[in-house]
């Protein structure tokens, strides 16, 4: 981080521990925190407040550890030169918290993506601004910081209602919130400085971006109730929905142009490189610009390494450049030689994969690993061979962000999701044979093996996605032969994928689950850490025996084990269940498909069998064969 220039991190590791010796303070035990923490797995959405338990308890090995972790982490950065970003308190608190003080001003918030509106999980409870505990509260979580970690920091982080709607559009509670956020901080730290996503601005389109002038207070009464100089807000999406550009750059306020790009950790080859090499320019030199400095706050990191490369350089650059010829030096240095291929390809792929200007956020949708949840029979006059009109609206609405979750499909059993697809996959499977064929010359970089199964991983991807509606169209002209035919084509892709990724160490599954087993103490940790890291990319919240979760799939993975053990099986039951329709000449049965894969969900998110962590097979050699059987 530090060798990219990176100068202002997060640093909200351990922070729970903190939180336990401020509650106890005020009578909260470690078994009422255990209805306020979220599990390992899910920290940041209990941090934010929407949801609270799920994947928990947290055991007191776990914050402990967590707690000393954080202090070797802070005092690298500060080796380094950094300035770490520490939490702070946005209201968010245990319920617990509403008995010990009965006359506190303590509401609870709506649900969040739960199935039923489930109170074990959802509706957190949020202590009002104007209340004398809020500040009290916030600043003895400052001055727990500054007593556990020492006088490191005066940036402090804090973002209230996170995809939580305020409970009044009145812009004197939304100042007086803003007040008393900043006077917790500053009470504890004269120098306090705070740093808020702007995420707010436009994931609840309702209240922050109706075309009123009411949004104008709102915003202003945020970004102006504490002091000038005092507030640097993160421009969280700047790369495809600058919000700088609409709110004259933010009444004033200082921000930084954030690139966002990646949701859920989902693994899909995408970027807007025109975008990531002007968008910080063009911000910096505008006129009255507030812009302070760039940053990156994706979902996931481990995918792209192009975008991040260019990304990371941005805080160096103050002129436009020629991409090209920076895409040219770039695979010089990641493959370590000139190779006249690999130079041409990457000029195909910068104009299509790494060209997205549609406005959608790329949420990788493909249906190998978002299989949908819908009845094919036709009854909808949904046209699965173009866009249907409902398709088309949500993408509009998409791109408008309409939408009020960071999770950006909702799938109804009425309609096909479509996954998104910008660019033509024709140019992109020239870009791949120009890759395999360079593979003479650069088999031996481990970085030309990552991008050439990433590339090979996306190409069949897409593919699937045409074979799945092939199979669906069969289904819908009754043609039992034909939906055999694809259907299993479709489960063959899978595999072969599954193979693909097996070759690189960077696409397992067992990485994962390892890692997470690895931080357990005892037995007990270890059932639970390993639940919480299967759920995460599967099921992700709480379902139901005939309704999966509203998240399922949010952080979905390409990663070899996970598409054999969990995506295959489950586009299995479903086409099982579409030939035996058409076989019994029944209508399909969606509710027994649901029923039978979301108990199969349950089933291995509480499973231990083994995976992989070391990369098995020839990734040229796969890569050149799955070319030949599939795109020559």
């Amino acid at each position: 981080m530090a060798l990219q220039g990176i100068n202002l991190p997060l640093a909200f590791t351990g922070q729970e521990a903190i939180w336990q010796k401020v509650f106890l303070d005020y009578n909260i035990t470690s078994q009422d925190l255990n209805d306020f923490f979220g599990g390992p797995a899910f920290l940041a959405w209990a941090r934010m407040g929407n949801l609270h338990a799920w994947g928990g308890p947290l055991s007191q090995n776990w914050l402990n550890i967590q707690l000393a972790l954080q202090k070797q982490i802070l005092s690298r950065m500060q080796e380094v030169g950094m300035t770490p970003v520490l939490p702070s308190f946005s209201g968010n608190v245990p319920a617990a918290l509403k008995k010990i003080f009965p006359s506190a001003n303590i509401t609870r918030l709506g649900d969040w993506n739960t199935v039923n509106g489930d109170p074990r999980w959802c509706c957190t409870f949020l202590l009002a601004p104007s209340d004398p505990l809020f500040i009290e509260i916030g600043e003895a979580f400052i001055r727990k910081q500054i007593e556990e970690y020492g006088d490191i920091t005066n940036i402090y982080n804090c973002d209230t209602f996170n995809e939580n709607t305020p409970p009044t559009d009145d812009p004197t509670y939304i100042s007086s919130l803003g007040s008393a956020v900043y006077k917790a901080m500053s009470k504890a730290d004269n120098n306090a400085v705070w740093l808020m996503q702007g995420w707010l601005f436009y994931s609840d389109s309702k209240y922050w971006k109706p075309p009123q002038m009411e949004v104008q207070f709102c915003r202003k009464a945020l970004l102006h109730s504490v002091p000038r100089g005092k507030m640097i807000v993160l421009d969280l999406f700047a790369d495809v929905k600058p919000i700088w550009k609409s709110s004259s750059q933010f009444y004033g306020t200082p921000y930084i142009w954030c690139m966002l790009h990646n949701f859920g950790g989902n693994i899909e080859m995408y970027g807007v490189l025109d975008a990531v090499a002007s968008g910080p320019i063009d911000a910096r030199t505008s006129e009255n610009s507030t812009m302070v400095g760039v940053g990156m706050c994706m979902e996931g990191i481990e995918h792209n390494p192009v975008v991040y490369e260019l990304m990371s350089e941005m805080a160096f650059r103050g002129d436009n450049f020629q991409l090209q010829g920076w895409l040219k030096s770039y695979s010089h240095r990641r493959y370590g030689k000139v190779n006249d291929q690999i130079e041409a390809a990457w000029d195909i792929l910068y104009h299509t994969i790494y060209n997205c200007t549609d406005g959608i956020a790329d949420h990788n949708t493909d249906y190998i690993v978002e299989f949908p949840d819908w009845d094919p029979s036709g009854k909808t006059g949904t046209d699965i061979s173009g866009t249907d009109s409902s398709s088309q609206n949500r993408m509009q609405k998409l791109a408008g962000f309409q939408l009020n979750r960071r999770f950006l499909f909702f799938e109804k059993s009425s309609s096909l999701p479509k996954p998104h697809l910008w660019y033509s996959t024709e140019d992109v499977i020239k870009a791949l044979k120009l890759f395999i064929d360079a593979g003479k010359e650069l088999s031996g970089s481990l970085t030309y093996r990552y991008d050439l199964v990433d590339l090979s991983r996306q190409s069949l991807s897409k593919l699937a996605n045409q074979v799945y509606l092939d199979a669906i169209s069969a289904f819908r002209r009754e043609d039992s032969k034909a939906l055999s035919l694809h259907s299993q084509k479709f489960l063959q892709l899978i595999k072969d994928i599954d193979r693909l990724l097996a070759a690189d160490d960077n696409f397992l599954l067992g990485t994962w689950l390892e890692s997470a087993k690895n931080l357990a103490m005892n037995s007990d940790e270890k059932k639970q850490y390993e639940w919480n890291a299967r759920t995460q990319v599967t099921m992700w919240f709480d379902n139901t025996k005939y309704n999966q979760s509203q998240l399922h799939d949010y952080a979905n993975k390409f990663w070899s084990g996970l598409l054999e053990a969990y995506y295959l099986p489950r586009a299995s039951m479903y086409f099982k269940l579409l030939s035996k329709s058409l076989e019994e000449k029944m209508d399909f049965k969606l509710e027994e498909w649901r029923k039978e894969w979301i108990a199969y969900s349950n089933k291995w998110q509480e499973s231990t069998e083994l995976y992989p962590v070391k990369a098995q097979g020839d990734a040229l050699a796969i890569s050149t064969a799955l070319f030949e059987k599939y795109f020559s």
